[in-house]
């Protein structure tokens, strides 16, 4: 009798075990499946990502317009973004600032395709937590363009080469022409995560230049022979200030600043950069967004560098030779844009 029962017996206690290896099998999976959404929840936590970016577009046309102007097309692209890390007592930040953009105008007989904007900015700094506001920051910076810069005023005027033919534009800038890479160490004010402040008295920049012709334009060092050298190194003190703040819904600003001032920039040569004088870039970007996917943008950019000569009209004491000047742009835009 047990002999006919013992396969049942047999084939029970397997299904009961292999039930507990399927039971405890799924409770381990949905266990693991737990932990790991905890961690990526954990995790999101520590990372923020925020800016704004768009295509916008603006067209003009005259007809018989007594106070002149162009008929053209401009278009640019450009984003502004975030992504910051915090975790314990370490912070990283990465912010990118960089726009593109062209001008078509029919009125113009030679080269009608003209640049319009052109920037690249890109910031990354870690910071260690020594004050529940104050943070010890390395920091890192590269600024320069993508497409040459290019001069029509002699374009323009219909001036004439030896030969009789139109003159080319000038050319004033270009890739690596210049650009300014910074790295610094010093301490960050952070009373929020709206607006923060450094101080970076350890800060070394590398200006380059890499196209000969435009290495006295922006103020690069001599050879013994004459010629300039296409890279300059300088130690100085750096301060820079950030906001990104939203207003209201769908109104966001953005604003940097840097300020930089070498330590040994020629200080010998009357007509080097001295200390205190201060090279400036400071961004600001609003954008406001209506519709989910259109946005209208105003956006400016201020610069001064002490060692960057600038054609310009002459006003009370100083002459119209080339000089150090206040750079301003102003673009307002029209377009697709997503805020974030």
């Amino acid at each position: 009798m047990m002999k006919r029962f013992l396969p049942f017996f047999v084939l029970a206690m397997a299904f009961s075990f292999a039930n507990a290896q399927v039971d405890e099998k799924t409770a381990a999976d949905e266990a693991l499946k737990t932990k790991v959404k905890s961690a990526e929840i954990d995790s999101a936590k520590h990372w923020k990502f925020t800016g704004v970016c768009g295509l916008n577009a603006a067209q003009t046309a005259l007809f018989n317009w007594a106070a002149g102007g162009n008929n053209n097309v401009t278009g640019f692209i450009f984003t502004n973004m975030t992504l910051s890390f915090k975790k314990g007592k370490w912070a990283w930040d990465s912010n990118l600032d960089t726009e593109l953009g062209l001008m078509y105008s029919s009125d113009y007989v030679h080269y009608p395709w003209r640049k319009a904007n052109d920037k690249l900015n890109f910031t990354t700094k870690v910071g260690f937590q020594m004050h529940p506001q104050w943070y010890l920051s390395l920091l890192g910076s590269f600024r320069s363009q993508y497409a040459p810069g290019l001069d029509y005023k002699s374009v323009d005027a219909g001036d004439l080469d030896d030969y009789g033919n139109p003159v080319e534009p000038t050319l004033i800038s270009k890739w690596l022409s210049p650009s300014y890479t910074d790295l610094a160490l010093g301490v960050e004010y952070r009373p929020n995560d709206i607006f923060n402040i450094g101080v970076y008295p350890v800060a070394g920049r590398m200006t380059t230049c890499v196209e000969e012709v435009l290495r006295p334009k922006y103020g690069m060092s001599k050879r013994d022979d004459g010629t300039y050298k296409p890279v300059m190194l300088n130690m100085g003190l750096r301060i820079n200030g950030g906001i990104n703040y939203t207003l209201v819904k769908n109104l966001k600003i953005i604003s940097t600043i840097t300020l930089f001032t070498p330590y040994t920039a020629r200080v010998h040569d009357e007509d080097g950069q001295k200390f205190g004088n201060f090279d400036v870039d400071w961004d600001v970007a609003i954008t406001y967004n209506f519709l989910k996917v259109f946005s209208v943008s105003l956006m400016t950019s201020l610069k001064y560098y002490d060692m960057v000569m600038i054609d310009g009209k002459a006003w009370g004491k100083y002459g119209a030779h080339p000089r150090a000047r206040v750079q301003f742009k102003e673009v307002v835009g029209l377009g697709i844009g997503y805020s974030f």
